[in-house]
């Protein structure tokens, strides 16, 4: 499954983030990269040692788990700390797909998010291109909302031609670790939202709710 997740972080959130990296330094991407990715890896990552990362990541982290849709389309189990990425005019991603086993910590990827911290009309080029079954779709959403996607795609980000695009990245082990059984999961969260909002508390609520509980108890990992 393949979401965009609207107004994860706060417009001040977003003010102090970007705050925060216009002051810092950056430092070359590949140092992070595997020896394969290291080949197409061409932007600026905020290192490890800078001061504005963890500030950065606490705000970022806070904000994911007070997300409801975040939470239940990802049923989330451990969420890596963000990276955070810049690229200027010249610089992108090339195809590639994340490694499987990722460490400290010592997780399974099961979904990349990639969060866009820059306005969408102060860059150009920069798009991230997710290839499915259905084609190539490319997303360069509003600063502050995420892209969710099955971390065994391949994917890229195109060039950059103008101006600055910044974004943080991250990768979730979920509870849940077939994807077609967390998007079951996701629709019946969302049938029993719809429900609650329409109808209030009902049998037949109950029932999808019975349903959602019983099919996660035979596919979470815990």
């Amino acid at each position: 499954m393949i979401l965009c997740i609207g107004e994860i972080l706060t417009p001040t959130e977003l003010q102090t983030i970007t705050t925060k990296l216009e002051m810092a330094k950056f430092v070359d991407g590949k140092l992070t990269a595997g020896w394969q990715a290291r080949l197409v890896k061409h932007n600026t990552q905020l290192p490890r040692e800078s001061p504005a990362l963890a500030i950065v990541r606490e705000l970022i982290n806070t904000a994911l788990q007070r997300h409801n849709l975040f939470q239940i389309a990802t049923r989330p189990k451990l969420v890596r700390p963000v990276t955070i990425s810049r690229y200027e005019v010249g610089m992108s991603y090339g195809t590639h797909t994340d490694n499987a086993v990722m460490q400290e910590p010592l997780m399974r990827s099961d979904i990349s998010m990639t969060l866009f911290l820059s306005d969408p009309d102060t860059y150009t080029g920069g798009e991230l291109v997710i290839e499915s079954t259905q084609g190539e779709t490319a997303f360069k959403l509003p600063a502050g909302a995420a892209v969710i996607y099955p971390s065994s795609t391949l994917h890229r980000v195109e060039t950059v031609t103008a101006g600055i695009r910044l974004a943080a990245v991250t990768w979730i082990q979920s509870l849940v670790r077939d994807p077609n059984q967390r998007e079951i999961l996701f629709d019946l969260d969302t049938v029993r939202q719809s429900l609650f909002e329409a109808s209030g508390q009902s049998t037949i609520l109950d029932l999808v709710s019975k349903t959602q509980a019983n099919l996660l108890r035979q596919w979470v990992e815990v």
